[in-house]
């Protein structure tokens, strides 16, 4: 940002935890109010805001969260709303930018945006590019190794789509794709994993938690065992990051767009690459911001950026890396773990309520660290669940309706941690009706 101020006509700050985010005025004055509202604990300009105080105080949660004042929304495993503060960053960046998209030290922005991503997965900022979709970030891993025939890929047919098609269409170059086939939707285990593997084995390709199941995958574990073998690893990220913590330790390669539980906008999004793999996964999109050219002169010879800026080919999205930053800063402040626990609970909640009430619940019979904070209910009768969905949404309540491989119908629900367990009863009241 450009000084103090942050280039902002708005001269206040906001602060969330360790990281700061510039705010328009409205912002400011509202978290100066807190600590006269709910006695939140404020240190000159620093706020400390905690998951209880938005849950204590309603009027707090509807300004923080604006779609909570017309809505339950429950399909944050889908595409969320923009919190109210990353959204007023966006109208602020887009005044900025009919000045001007590119500042003196938009550079200095940029790597900005990428320690606060770095931040979340525990990486190093030069191992994170900004790039999204997550579908992006998984053709470049697919397209970007040097296969070779007869390789193996590991990866889950019933994955959600984007984490199956970049893996199953290597296999026009060769190389042989291993399916998974676990007893029950989504649930793999490292035991599952480990019996796939043979000595042609390059790498195994997994969501971190499963779309339709919450099924949350024991990924450290699997993880430390590819490593110790050799295998390379890619995580499909995006149903954990902003919910629950992934620490790319043993991790190759990781993809996650913004748009779900980060609370970010669409098309911004984090593609993270060990550093010692940067000669192993060749850029397959080639530009002027990855490849050096001086003077912006195209040279004889292709040598990319010493970063992961090496797979970033052109412009990236800066308005939306803005947005994703805010977000990101919220969730960081409030603290991973604690929205973990948060979202626990409340799948706990849902699920005693609905097993009461007869429904079929996926999953309900595994341990507390396989479960997120996607709750599934499963309708054999697809016309009954369409029905459901729409009585739902006449209600103003968004959830997710999705199906099965085998057909059988299911409603996600997947609260994030500012929802209530009074909007859990209230959605189990409407299916009840």
């Amino acid at each position: 940002m450009e000084d103090s101020n942050c280039g902002n006509p708005f001269p206040s700050r906001l602060f969330v935890g360790r990281e700061e985010t510039c705010a328009p005025t409205l912002w400011a004055g509202f978290f100066r109010n807190l600590s006269k509202t709910w006695r939140v604990q404020k240190h000159n300009d620093h706020v400390d805001l905690s998951i209880d105080h938005i849950l204590a105080d309603e009027a707090l949660r509807h300004r923080l969260f604006p779609v909570t004042q017309k809505r339950i929304f429950l399909a944050h495993a889908g595409v969320a709303p923009l919190p109210g503060p990353t959204a007023d960053v966006l109208k602020h960046e887009a005044e900025r930018a009919s000045y001007g998209q590119e500042s003196s030290d938009f550079m200095a922005e940029i790597e900005s945006i990428r320690r606060v991503g770095a931040r979340l997965i525990n990486a190093n900022s030069d191992e994170v590019a900004l790039l999204g979709p997550t579908s992006l970030g998984l053709n470049l891993v697919a397209h970007g190794l040097d296969w070779r025939q007869d390789d193996e890929v590991v990866c889950y047919p019933d994955d959600y789509p984007a984490n199956v098609y970049p893996w199953q269409a290597l296999a026009g170059r060769g190389v042989r794709v291993i399916p998974l086939q676990p007893e029950r939707i989504g649930e793999i285990t490292p035991d599952l994993v480990m019996k796939a593997l043979t000595p042609r084995t390059r790498l195994v390709a997994l969501a971190s938690c499963h779309f339709l199941s919450g099924f949350r995958l024991d990924y450290e574990g699997i993880a430390e065992e590819l490593n110790r073998r050799g295998v390379l690893f890619c995580l499909d990220a995006i149903q954990s990051l902003g919910a629950t913590t992934i620490d790319v330790r043993h991790i190759d390669f990781l993809a996650a767009d913004s748009h779900k539980w980060m609370l970010g906008p669409l098309g911004a999004g984090i593609f993270y690459v060990k550093r010692k793999h940067f000669e192993t996964l060749r850029p397959i999109l080639l530009g002027a911001w990855n490849v050096r050219s001086p003077g912006y002169v195209a040279q004889p010879d292709i040598a990319f950026e010493a970063t992961a800026r090496r797979y970033e080919p052109g412009a990236l999205n800066l308005l939306a890396l803005h947005g994703m930053k805010a977000s990101l800063e919220l969730i960081l402040g409030l603290g991973v773990k604690q929205i973990e626990a948060r979202l626990l609970d409340l799948r706990t909640f849902a699920e005693d309520k609905l097993l009461v009430n007869k429904f079929r619940v996926l999953g309900v019979a595994n341990r507390r660290s396989q479960k997120s904070g996607i709750t599934t209910i499963a309708i054999e009768n697809e016309a009954e669940a369409v029905a459901q969905a729409r009585k739902l949404r006449d209600n103003r309540v968004d959830v997710s309706l999705r199906q099965t491989r085998s057909g059988v119908s299911c409603l996600r629900l997947s609260p994030h941690f500012y929802n209530t367990e009074a909007e859990i009863e209230e959605v189990i009241k409407i299916l009840l009706s």
